[in-house]
């Protein structure tokens, strides 16, 4: 097992505690855990982690320049995998100051810190470093029904505040490259389903929602088509990544499964009828109700995912139908004490901010 040391941002997050988690099952370095612990960062997501010394917990923000190059200085890490962000949508229609601030202004103070630290260096260290930045397929707007998936060359035209914050950012790393040599990495993500991923996100919220006997709102029609990545197949993709990516370079990483929300949607509700029918009688799809659009809805994102297959030989293990159920059983599960601590009252207030007002 190799032990190089390395620096996570957001690790206490969806896809970041799952990362943190695969990393440390496959390498026997010091990994750096950085989080702020907004609402989405759970310490529970790594209470596997609890006696693991090579994990260090450090809570802070990516716009704190000072603790950056403290943990910088310390710890001198090979790599720093920037997961830090706001992620959803939604919220950013609500409150987009707070995306720029962690998207755009968090992003650059983290290249000014890397950079300071790689220019610190010596020789083999400036060659194995690498600065990556795990970004979404937001960033290139929306498809068409009979339009080619996005590839890396696909320009970008974000169309929410949260993709138009990622693209800045990402825009901001190329530059460091181009301009000062940074070996950085970018990979873009289609959309990530799995263990630990916060219920205001489509999957857990509909399966939660659907054992709870609440209604499953469903925007406009159901109709928006994503590509579906199983997170564990995200997280062996960004290792691949740094171990084999070409600096400078940007990886789309996909599921090959694009599916409209309502096949989601669907698919959740019969995995339930089987493995926790409802009280009484009928199937969960009957509390499937359609409420209004959100603004500027991207009708469809599809990655094309063959660069990272062809030049570093990652393709995902999980199909949909295997990922899903996985997915619904970890909910099913042992992880109730998890869900009930997650659906607090910040939660539900979001929720009634979000659905206020979206008639069925």
């Amino acid at each position: 097992m190799d032990k190089p040391t390395i620096l996570v941002t957001g690790g206490a997050g969806f896809i970041g505690a799952n990362f943190v988690c695969a990393w440390l099952s496959r390498h026997n370095g010091t990994l750096v855990n950085l989080d702020k612990l907004t609402y989405a960062g759970n310490p529970a997501n790594l209470h596997a982690l609890q006696a693991d010394p090579r994990h260090v917990f450090v809570r802070g923000d990516i716009c704190d320049p000072e603790l950056i190059a403290q943990l910088l200085a310390r710890f001198r890490p090979r790599y720093i995998v920037n997961f830090a962000a706001e992620s959803h949508v939604d919220r950013s229609i609500h409150s987009p100051d707070a995306f720029v601030k962690t998207n755009v202004d968090g992003v650059f103070l983290l290249l000014e810190a890397a950079l300071h630290h790689w220019k610190q260096l010596t020789q083999p260290e400036v060659e194995d470093f690498r600065f990556l930045q795990v970004s979404t397929d937001e960033v290139y707007g929306s498809l068409s029904a009979e339009e080619s998936a996005f590839s890396e060359t696909t320009p970008y035209r974000p169309n929410s505040p949260y993709a138009a914050s990622k693209a800045a950012g990402d825009h901001l790393v190329r530059a460091y490259h181009r301009t000062y040599g940074l070996p950085v990495l970018t990979t873009n993500c289609s959309n990530n389903y799995g263990p630990y991923q916060h219920p205001e996100k489509l999957i857990p919220l509909m399966l939660l929602n659907a054992l709870a006997g609440k209604a499953l709102p469903v925007y406009g029609d159901g109709a928006n088509i994503r590509d579906w990545l199983f997170v564990e197949d995200h997280c062996r993709a960004i290792e691949r990544v740094l171990d084999s990516g070409t600096p400078g370079q940007t990886y789309n990483v996909g599921g090959h499964n694009e599916k409209t929300n309502l096949e989601v949607i669907r698919t959740l509700c019969a995995i339930l009828d089987q493995e926790r029918p409802r009280l009484g009688s009928g199937s969960y799809r009957e509390q499937i109700r359609f409420v209004a659009d959100r603004p500027g809805h991207d009708r469809r994102y599809a990655i094309d995912a063959s660069k990272i297959g062809r030049e570093l030989g990652w393709k995902p293990v999980e199909s949909f139908e295997s990922g899903i159920r996985k997915t619904v059983h970890w909910y099913l599960s042992q992880h109730r004490d998890w869900v009930e601590q997650v659906l607090s009252g910040d939660y539900k207030e979001w929720f009634a901010i979000n659905y206020r007002g979206r008639t069925a």
